[in-house]
């Protein structure tokens, strides 16, 4: 799976995307794992009510299915201007 950072979120992981294998069944079960794998992680991830998920270029919730899931996306609340 395809997982994409955005704006802060990649600036506290270091990366703008990675190919993760993962056994995760929703995306918060997605996030538990991420944040396991390093301080980084735990960091980017540790308030997520500042965050918003895409799943498949389609806004998603944080209990949103993976199934059949190729890409993952994280990134702050947009604001228009």
């Amino acid at each position: 799976m395809n997982i994409l950072y955005f704006a802060w979120v990649r600036e506290r992981i270091g990366l703008p995307r990675e190919k993760v294998e993962t056994s995760a069944r929703t995306v918060l079960d997605l996030v538990e794992e991420l944040r396991a794998r390093e301080e980084r992680y735990a960091v980017a991830f540790s308030d997520l009510s500042g965050l918003r998920v895409a799943v498949d270029q389609e806004l998603a919730d944080f209990d949103a299915s993976l199934e059949g899931v190729r890409e993952v996306a994280f990134f702050p609340p947009m604001t228009g201007g």
